[in-house]
């Protein structure tokens, strides 16, 4: 493994404890997974505030890290992509990945729904209902994600009246990859309405599970933002 000095990044964010995990990240969906994860598994690590205000993951000093210029990232194993740093903190701690073969890989397989499909879409949702598209006259292209939208909460909420969690009883990273972005779709984002969230029980039932946990209390704050 690659001690700290070896990363630019920590030029920009020194370490304060050069023997714990160093996380670059900020409190949004792909943000706290990273976060969660490690308040789960209780993995030492020291979180850095990467900015979007001042474009700090544009700096040359993340870009060394993530040429995706997208966080979360962390060193000194040097991960972005916030589902490849689930599997790898899921491995290192033995915890929230089964270990059989067809457990695993359907866990790995709900991972990717999230990251290919539920992530991006609820984001358009946002940009299109919170943000700068909301002043589109053209409703054409919001309805079309919150279409999709509603499609991907059909799809979960018939997954999770099998059980509580996507792996039935068994609480794994594919929840905590999933549920951050349907927190933020009906509370940052503010569609619950515009989606009509009440129609999705089992979601609404599993996110408050969710929520309800220690670890997801605190890695939903982390790291800390001013103001």
């Amino acid at each position: 493994m690659q001690t700290l000095d070896q990363f630019a990044i920590t030029r920009k964010w020194p370490a304060k404890h050069p023997d714990r995990v160093q996380l670059y990240s900020l409190p949004t969906p792909n943000g706290v997974k990273a976060s969660i994860m490690l308040e789960e598994i209780g993995l030492p690590y020291e979180p850095h505030l990467v900015s979007f205000a001042t474009n700090d993951q544009s700096s040359p000093e993340f870009e060394s890290l993530n040429p995706n210029k997208k966080i979360p990232a962390g060193v000194p194993l040097g991960l972005f992509e916030s589902g490849a740093i689930l599997i790898y903190l899921a491995e290192k701690a033995g915890s929230f990945l089964p270990r059989g073969a067809s457990a695993r890989y359907q866990t790995i397989q709900w991972l990717m729904f999230q990251m290919s499909a539920v992530g991006p879409m609820f984001g358009q949702v946002g940009f299109f209902h919170k943000f700068a598209g909301k002043e589109f006259e053209d409703k054409r292209p919001r309805d079309r994600y919150v279409a999709e939208s509603r499609r991907l909460l059909a799809v979960m909420d018939r997954r999770l009246a099998k059980g509580p969690w996507f792996m039935g009883e068994t609480y794994t990273i594919a929840d905590i990859a999933t549920f951050p972005w349907i927190n933020n779709l009906i509370g940052f984002y503010g569609a619950a309405e515009l989606v009509g969230i009440q129609e999705f029980p089992h979601v609404q039932r599993s996110l408050e599970v969710f929520l309800a946990r220690p670890a997801v209390a605190r890695g939903l704050q982390i790291p800390k933002v001013d103001g």
